[in-house]
């Protein structure tokens, strides 16, 4: 468009040349950022800076670095940067100070106490499970992708928890929630990128962008429906995380943080972040079984009802699930954060203000800390006496002040899913197919390539 220009330079010219830029910087970041940051620690270390145009970005690497970081200097290092994207965007899980600080903590205690409440969490993911080996049963065999069924039971349960209820596979607002939270994982990829370079553009520009904003908007509306509709049925007995919200912006403090805008966008954190990383796990634990079916076969035999308490007299096959979780790395390098105030990070002085990048993915492939990182081990979580071992180099999680707030949650969603399936089912590959794609698809979280299996009742 000649309508708009800067110095003669067309501004459509002008933005596809940031677009191809950004794009291939984000590719960078996401894809060739795991493949040679092995390469760049042997040349310069485990701590060092990659310049994105005149921002430093420290990255730490390998488990001794990432550690110093994030737990030794948890404090120093738990700012989140505040650019325009995940400001508007993001809104609490990226916030700093007093707001975040407040806002985790409620979170925090209100995932423990529905954990302990009369509608005890476990009971909701064990019913949860049951649905979905139901959907598996009605299969009879075939050849199926799981793919959806899988993300409606993790999301199902973080609306338990939000919501205080469940949704049926039919319902159309919850089937539009979930469709669309592949794109708003890929966007993060591309978007926030060109929407810090053009935050006065992007709302008025097409492109796919468009459709992340769109979708952003329908979860809020979703969410403030569901807050009206508690707010018209309150008893005074808190069920679920809206109502306890509720309960706390009615308190008179002058000091709280507590209000509708910061509450729907705690919703919202939630939802998105308490099922895809987890959906996306489980989908990779059973591809590795169908992979390694020798290990499928030696996870579980056929019992009673299980329950997450059952980990520890089934230490190989929780060490299946730890495994899974190392080797799938579902969150790929982590998110960066910011020095609050200047430290030292293994001899180096970071300043104030620094944006520093504790690669995960570094952590769980560190071949001072796993035997075969490159190749899914069980073993890795075992004793020689065939015990489960805890490793301090296993932080999928995260670890210091800002690890996830579901984790929890997502380990006993885990164990009590991949256990109920394989307890119903041994998993196999369609008739004809003979490989398996291990590859990831690019994205914020790294998913599978969509792939069919065969659910055959134990």
């Amino acid at each position: 468009s000649q309508a708009l220009s800067w110095n003669g330079i067309s501004l459509t010219v002008l933005f596809c040349f940031c677009v191809d830029f950004y794009a291939c910087f984000s590719w960078f970041i996401v894809t060739n950022f795991l493949l040679s940051t092995l390469q760049l620690t042997h040349i310069y270390g485990n701590i060092y800076t990659l310049w994105m145009g005149q921002t430093p970005l420290v990255v730490l690497n390998g488990y001794k670095a990432v550690k110093d970081g994030i737990v030794t200097h948890s404090e120093e290092v738990s700012g989140r940067p505040l650019t325009p994207f995940y400001r508007d965007m993001m809104g609490i899980f990226l916030t700093n100070g007093h707001t975040w600080k407040q806002q985790r903590r409620f979170g925090m205690t209100i995932i423990r106490s529905l954990a302990l409440g009369k509608n005890n969490l476990e009971h909701q993911i064990q019913t949860e499970a049951h649905h979905l080996v139901d959907i598996f049963a009605n299969t009879k065999g075939k050849a199926f992708d799981p793919h959806t069924s899988i993300v409606h039971a993790i999301a199902n349960i973080i609306c338990a928890v939000v919501f205080g209820h469940r949704f049926s596979s039919e319902d159309e607002s919850f089937s539009k929630l979930i469709k669309n939270w592949d794109l708003t994982f890929f966007a993060f990829c591309l978007t926030p990128q060109l929407y810090d370079a053009f935050p006065w553009l992007m709302h008025h520009l097409p492109g796919p962008h468009q459709e992340v904003f769109a979708y952003n908007d329908f979860m809020h509306r979703l969410v403030m429906k569901e807050v009206q509709a508690h707010e018209r049925q309150n008893t005074g007995d808190p069920q679920d995380l809206i109502d306890f919200y509720l309960a706390q912006i009615m308190k008179d403090d002058p000091t709280s943080t507590f209000n509708k805008e910061n509450m729907v966008q705690t919703v919202v954190d939630l939802l998105l972040g308490g099922t895809e990383t987890t959906s996306t796990t489980l989908l990779w634990a059973l591809l590795y079984m169908v992979q390694y079916p020798e290990i499928q076969e030696a996870a579980l035999e056929p019992s009673h009802v299980i329950s997450y308490e059952d980990r520890k007299r089934l230490p190989y096959t929780n060490a299946v699930i730890h495994e899974a979780l190392r080797y799938s790395n579902v969150t790929s390098v982590g998110v960066p954060r910011q020095c609050l105030r200047s430290t030292t990070l293994l001899g180096f002085h970071i300043k104030k203000g620094t944006l520093v990048l504790p690669n995960l993915h570094s952590v769980v492939y560190d071949t001072e800390h796993w035997a075969t990182p490159w190749k899914f081990n069980p073993d890795h979580f075992l004793d020689l006496d065939g015990n489960f071992v805890n490793k301090e180099a296993f932080l999928p999680f995260s670890a210091g002040h800002r690890v996830c707030l579901g984790e929890q949650m997502a380990r006993v969603e885990l164990f009590i899913f991949f256990t109920n399936l394989l307890r119903a089912f041994t998993f196999q590959l369609p008739e004809g197919v003979k490989e398996i794609n291990l590859e990831y698809i690019l994205g914020a979280i790294l998913q599978p390539h969509p792939y069919k299996l065969c659910a055959i009742p134990r």
